[in-house]
């Protein structure tokens, strides 16, 4: 399972809101570019980024910080980038500027033509992004609730052809709660495509969760708020979703976590490239009969 650290954008610097709410700030650093290399340091694969003002704005606010990311980045491990994107325009400058995925949120729920579009002209780039709460889909930044239902507007963008689907329970989004596990598994089952638990993932009891619906299709996860607060070290959780994703595949069932171990972070840019390669091909699964993200 891939664990994502987050870089939720505001003003230039790097944030964490609690459900959505831009007024209910916490300023994690003043400098997202240097954010960005600790996160490669302790072993990240990817990259989640979000332009929370771009959301709200419905146009790009952030750019010059996701400019300096990507250059710190220099190219080591993918982005994934949301927020404010609502134009073929805007999905072809930021992919053109080294952004390996879109992710479409709003935009994909009011204009699903684009949606469309930007499926075909940029196949395999293109992440949607299903924001919700109480099954129901959520837009403009979290600030309206719609009366769409997650599963329905789901199976049509993968009809689309979106590359995966980040699904976010905004009810629990930085409120250090646990993550909605049902849920994404749920969404995840009806799916052929990759699904992305975000919102709420607290502990690494989470993380083992997670990594227990991973055959669900739940490929991977955004960690926000529990990494900055220090609840949640995320080298040893990589590690830990590595080890159950191995296990469960080769030697069954293991012991639960309980932190005693140490790891070895040499070899975390040494699986950087597979891990990535891996996600982006994402294979396609048989439906079974019966979930940060853009926002």
């Amino acid at each position: 399972m891939l664990l994502i650290p987050a870089i939720d954008l505001k003003d230039g610097r790097c944030v964490r809101l609690k459900q959505g709410d831009m007024d209910d700030v916490t300023v994690f650093s003043d400098d997202p570019a240097a954010m960005a290399r600790t996160w490669i340091e302790q072993g990240a694969r990817r990259l989640h980024l979000v332009d929370l003002n771009g959301a709200v704005a419905g146009r790009p606010r952030n750019e010059s910080a996701i400019r300096a990311i990507v250059r710190e980045l220099a190219d080591r491990i993918p982005v994934q980038l949301g927020g404010g994107i609502r134009d073929l325009d805007t999905i072809e400058r930021y992919l053109d500027g080294g952004i390996s995925y879109v992710i479409i949120g709003t935009a994909a729920v009011k204009n699903p033509g684009l949606l469309q579009d930007a499926c075909s002209a940029f196949p395999g780039q293109i992440i949607v992004g299903i924001d919700a709460r109480d099954g129901k889909v959520a837009t403009d930044g979290w600030s309206k609730l719609t009366g769409h239902d997650v599963l329905d507007l789901a199976r049509k963008f993968e009809d689309y052809g979106v590359e995966a689907v980040i699904y976010t329970d905004i009810g629990r989004d930085g409120m250090l709660t646990g993550v909605n596990v049902d849920a994404t598994a749920r969404l995840a089952r009806e799916l052929r495509i990759p699904v992305f638990a975000s919102g709420g993932v607290a502990s690494m009891d989470d993380i083992e969760q997670l990594c227990a619906s991973e055959s669900d299709g739940v490929e991977g996860a955004i960690l926000g708020r529990a990494l900055y607060e220090g609840v949640l070290d995320f080298r040893l959780a990589q590690a830990r979703a590595d080890e159950l994703g191995g296990t469960r595949e080769d030697l069954g069932e293991v012991a639960p976590f309980d932190g005693a171990y140490e790891v070895d972070a040499s070899n975390g840019s040494e699986e950087a490239d597979e891990t990535g390669e891996a996600v982006q091909a994402a294979r396609p699964r048989e439906p079974a009969v019966d979930g940060g993200a853009e926002r």
